[in-house]
């Protein structure tokens, strides 16, 4: 079989460019794999599962009679061990689960804020 001498050239630039077309599109295009993908979903999901349980975390520590001498335990626990100080007192567990979650605790301890939270009685009156 005789091919046209234009043929070869053509395949290998063919081949040369879907190459270099793949490099670009997976180095500086943005191009992932599908498990790189799930893995950013995943992470993205489970980011947006804490940020919507901080306000049953931080609610939970509100109306908690005990949450004056719980304050005082976090507040006494070490700076790395005050996220697990803050999943003993329980306001990290997840309504419906038996088990205190670590990253829903860390956000909640940052929202909480419990080095500038100013000790208010029980029986305090909101008057605002």
């Amino acid at each position: 079989m005789n091919a046209p001498e234009w043929l070869k050239p053509g395949i290998y630039g063919a081949v040369i460019g879907a190459a270099l077309v793949g490099v670009v599109g997976f180095t500086w295009g943005g191009w992932v794999t599908g498990g790189t993908a799930n893995d950013r979903a995943m992470a993205m999901s489970q980011d947006d599962v804490v940020a919507s349980m901080v306000p049953v975390c931080l609610e939970m520590a509100q109306s908690d009679p005990a949450r004056a001498e719980k304050l005082e335990t976090i507040r006494a626990a070490s700076t790395y061990q005050r996220r697990d100080a803050l999943m003993e007192a329980g306001w990290a567990t997840v309504p419906g689960t038996d088990a205190p979650n670590r990253d829903i605790a860390q956000a909640c301890l940052a929202a909480l804020d419990v080095d500038a939270l100013p000790e208010r009685p029980e029986s305090a009156v909101d008057e605002g």
